[in-house]
């Protein structure tokens, strides 16, 4: 059997509640326009208390399987790389945080981006679902009760477009597809371009990696010989999990003593690959005036 062409890691821990939805929007009956796509998914369960099932992951199709990784560490850094040593596939897909939910285009429009550039680096938006960013809307008592009845008020699994009803704006400051993206929950690129960047650096050991994923965004926008393709139009849409304040000072930190610098976001605009959904279009308005806003600044 040949091997596939798109390996996808998906990292998850103590995600009994998120983990069938987000690996639902990894499937067949799900993502549009692949199939010609020959891909796998690889669940790897850091170190849960109540791992996933097996035969919960492999319900979604046969190219799913569910890999169980043992570790002290509360960073998903390591359970990442080993994750992409296990891939097949020529391209890798990568998800630090399994509670996110894809659009439905996100994976035909990765695999054109993927073999429209040479060395491509391929993202997605990120976003939270819910009325604003999850870190304040909690605040004001946004909860998983709350956001399952968000969810349970369209039918995303038939359209998953229509999560874009569920989202008051983008995630994070980053400001939307015309801001200045700082991370992205779901990127592609070559398996051996993400292994001779050396992956996620291993002294990211915070609390979720702390900036784990920032600084592995962040390296790849500074690399000159890296094509960055933003997907326009699609996204990924967190879900609320475990949520308590993050230690910035002390990511911010541990951040500086790794790479000898303060944290600071990549300038750099992408290519843009995709097309707009109507669902979309109230977000696009919004990213369109604050996010090139922020660039005219």
């Amino acid at each position: 059997m040949s091997p596939p062409a798109l390996s996808i890691i998906v990292i998850f821990h103590n995600m009994q509640r998120e983990a069938p939805r987000t690996l639902f929007t990894l499937s067949r009956s799900y993502q549009k326009n692949i199939s010609d796509l020959s891909y796998e998914v690889i669940a790897i369960d850091s170190a849960s208390t109540q791992p996933l099932s097996p035969e919960l992951v492999r319900s979604f199709g046969d190219n799913f399987r569910h890999e169980y990784f043992a570790t002290d560490s509360v960073s998903p850094v390591a359970a990442l790389n080993h994750g992409v040593s296990l891939a097949a596939g020529e391209f890798v897909m990568i998800m630090v945080d399994g509670a996110h939910l894809l659009s439905p285009g996100v994976l035909s429009n990765a695999t054109k981006a993927l073999s429209l550039f040479p060395n491509p680096f391929v993202a997605t938006l990120p976003v939270h679902l819910g009325p604003g960013r999850q870190d304040k809307t909690v605040a004001a008592g946004y909860n998983q009760q709350e956001e399952d009845k968000l969810l349970a008020s369209v039918d995303w699994k038939a359209d998953g477009y229509e999560l874009f009803r569920l989202t008051g704006s983008p995630s994070d400051a980053s400001l939307g597809w015309f801001g200045c993206l700082f991370e992205s929950n779901c990127f592609a690129m070559r398996k051996s371009t993400f292994e001779k960047m050396g992956g996620f650096h291993p002294r990211f050991q915070s609390r979720g990696g702390g900036l784990c994923n920032l600084d592995f965004f962040r390296q790849a926008l500074e690399s000159p010989d890296l094509d960055y393709i933003l997907l326009l139009g699609e996204a990924s849409f967190h879900q609320m999990h475990g949520w308590a304040p993050y230690p910035l000072q002390q990511f911010h930190e541990e951040y500086a003593a790794i790479r000898g610098r303060p944290y600071d976001r990549p300038r750099r605009r992408p290519f843009y690959l995709g097309a707009l959904s109507d669902q979309a279009l109230r977000l696009t308005r919004i990213s369109a005036k604050a996010g090139l806003e922020w660039w005219e600044k």
